[in-house]
């Protein structure tokens, strides 16, 4: 099977093109070829099959809501964050992060609305901006009657396919052997050098725009145990309470200058990736699990990739 290259399709690359459609079947060589399965198309298969109804947009929250029972409504940021939750819905496009891009792109292709993980402005809480640049973006929003809803607490536990379990299958690792607060997950392999399980990890993250990721820690070191984690959600301090040998982090998650020295100074590996590497993978579960659990919608996956470039000596 033809190794699926979402490379191509990081942000740099198709600014001009706009969003690009995973069709199904390159979409399960990306899934096979990472390592994600296919079980959660299972998850209700009877719903994909069962004729769709008037579909609005409160009802795709609710879907989700509903199956989220570690959430306490009210307190979760997983909401209509802007626009009319009435609005009846065909097409969605699901992207990472709701940048000035997604949001042209979206406009653009004629998507319905928009769901994402991370937040439009700039605040977790997605409070409603003051500065020009939010005010600008706000009026963008509304210029176009853009609905955007946020699926971030409800993705980061979801079982098997969330964000954790998304991330874990990408990068080859199988199933965790230990998972602690749902978020810190233990990885058993097959020992082997640092130096090679971060080359490793390197091959497959420049998929998704990163072709190298930060290491501390002797090359020659074994690790077996690997512990990893998304977003903020990365402490090294549980992974070692964990028994990891290991621990893979991202760059919002941890701190040079405390956990990783700390780290560095008491013998502890550390691997560092960038956030939206780490949860571009989880992106593209909930694409499949919108299309195959929630009859009447479409969704598309529009990738976000790597925020940054590597740019050396010209």
């Amino acid at each position: 099977m033809r190794k699926y290259e979402l490379s191509k399709m990081i942000n740099g690359q198709i600014e001009t093109s706009g969003p690009v459609s995973f069709s199904s079947s390159n979409r399960r060589q990306f899934l096979a070829a990472a390592g994600i399965g296919l079980a959660y198309t299972a998850v209700s298969s009877r719903a994909a099959a069962e004729p769709a109804s008037v579909l609005k947009v409160k009802d795709v929250v609710e879907h989700f809501l509903s199956r989220s029972p570690w959430l306490t409504r009210g307190q979760t940021v997983d909401r209509v964050i802007i626009g009319d939750p009435e609005k009846v819905v065909g097409r969605c496009m699901v992207t990472w992060m709701p940048s000035f891009h997604a949001l042209r792109t979206m406009v653009e292709q004629g998507y319905d609305f928009l769901i994402c993980h991370e937040p439009t402005f700039w605040d977790h809480w997605d409070k409603r901006p003051t500065d020009p640049a939010g005010l600008e973006k706000l009026e963008f929003i509304k210029k176009h009657d853009i609905v955007i809803v946020r699926n971030h607490d409800c993705w980061d536990r979801f079982p098997e396919i969330g964000i954790p379990s998304a991330w874990g299958q990408f990068l080859g690792l199988g199933k965790p052997a230990k998972i602690h607060d749902a978020f810190y997950h233990r990885y058993d392999i097959q020992p082997t050098s640092l130096e090679e399980f971060a080359g490793r990890m390197a091959a497959r993250c420049g998929k998704i725009g990163e072709p190298m990721v930060q290491v501390t820690g002797n090359g020659k070191t074994r690790v077996s145990r690997i512990g990893i984690g998304t977003g903020c959600i990365c402490d090294i301090s549980v992974f070692r309470e964990m028994g990891c040998d290991c621990s893979v982090v991202t760059d919002d998650g941890s701190t040079y200058w405390s956990v990783i020295q700390h780290a560095k100074d008491t013998g502890h590996p550390v691997i560092r990736v960038h956030h939206g590497v780490s949860e571009e993978p989880g992106m593209v579960t909930l694409t499949d699990y919108i299309n195959a659990n929630i009859p009447g919608l479409r969704a598309v996956h529009l990738p976000h990739g790597c925020t940054f470039r590597l740019v050396g000596p010209g």
